[in-house]
C-alpha cells in the first residue's frame, strides 16, 4: 500500500482553482493513495499533456447516475462526445510518475492530495473539461495522518478478513498490519469491489472514521448479499 505525500501543497491556496476533470465510473482516489492510468483516448491524452505543462493536477470525478434521457440521447448521437452530468466531490491528484508507449498510449500515476467541490464548470474550445473547484472543506485531507486516532481499526480488519474469506482470496497482511490507519482505510476503500454510489459514499465521508465506517457497513451488506444467493456481484 504506497504512501504519496503532500510536500508540494500545505493549504488550499497551493491549489490551482481552475483544472482538468477526468470523469471514471467507479473511480476513487484519495488523499496518499496511488491511481495508475492507462490513458489512450485523444481527448484525455491531451488533458495529460494540459496538465503535465501546468501544474501537473488532474481531478478524478465520478459521472452521475445516467437518467433515461441520457441514454436516449447517447443512443440518438452515437458519434458526438457525452458529456456527463458530474458528482458535486471529486478529489485530486498530482501526476507523480509518467511514461510513454510504442503503440501511442501514456502511463500515469496520480497521486492523492485532497478532495474537492465542484463550484462550475468551464466552457472553452478544449476537449476536455475544466472546472473551477473549492478545496476548503476538505482543507484536513492537507494532514498526514488525520482522524487516524478515531478509527476502529479491529473492526475494519476483521470485517476486511471476512471479506477475503468469503471470495476465497488472501492478502499480504505483512504490509497491511505495517500500515497506518489513513493508508489502510483509504486504500481498502479504492480497492473495494463496489459501484458508483458505494464509491461516492466512501469519497465523501466526513471524517477518516466515518468512512472506516462507511466502508465495513457496505462490507457488511455485500457479505449479507453474497450468502444469500452465493454469488459474487458489485453492489449497485
Amino acid at each position: 500500500m504506497a504512501q504519496a505525500g503532500n510536500a508540494f501543497y500545505d493549504s488550499p491556496r497551493d491549489i490551482p482553482a481552475i483544472i482538468p476533470v477526468f470523469p471514471l465510473d467507479e473511480a476513487l482516489l484519495l488523499p496518499r493513495t496511488q491511481m495508475p492510468l492507462n490513458v489512450f483516448e485523444e481527448r484525455y491524452l491531451m488533458m495529460t499533456d494540459y496538465a503535465i505543462h501546468k501544474d501537473r493536477i488532474i481531478g478524478i470525478i465520478q459521472p452521475t447516475p445516467k437518467r433515461d434521457q441520457d441514454i436516449e440521447e447517447e443512443s440518438d448521437a452515437p458519434d458526438k462526445l457525452y458529456a456527463p452530468e458530474l458528482q458535486q466531490v471529486g478529489c485530486l491528484g498530482r501526476i507523480s510518475a509518467y511514461g510513454e508507449t510504442g503503440d501511442g498510449r501514456v502511463l500515469i500515476t496520480l497521486s492523492g492530495i485532497c478532495r474537492f467541490k465542484l463550484v462550475k464548470e468551464i466552457f472553452t474550445d478544449l476537449p476536455f473539461r475544466l472546472a473551477e473547484i473549492d478545496c476548503e472543506p476538505f482543507v484536513e485531507d492537507l494532514i498526514e495522518g488525520h482522524g487516524e486516532g478515531e478509527v476502529n481499526r479491529q473492526e475494519l480488519l476483521d470485517t476486511f478478513s471476512s471479506f477475503l474469506d468469503a471470495n476465497d482470496m488472501e492478502a499480504d497482511w505483512d504490509s497491511i498490519n505495517k500500515s497506518s490507519n489513513e493508508i489502510l482505510v483509504n486504500s481498502l476503500s479504492m480497492l473495494s469491489p463496489y459501484g458508483n454510489e458505494e464509491k461516492q459514499a466512501l469519497l465523501e465521508a466526513e471524517t477518516l472514521a466515518q468512512r472506516a465506517e462507511t466502508l465495513v457497513a457496505i462490507t457488511e451488506m455485500y457479505l449479507v448479499s453474497k450468502n444469500h444467493d452465493g454469488s459474487m456481484t458489485t453492489l449497485q
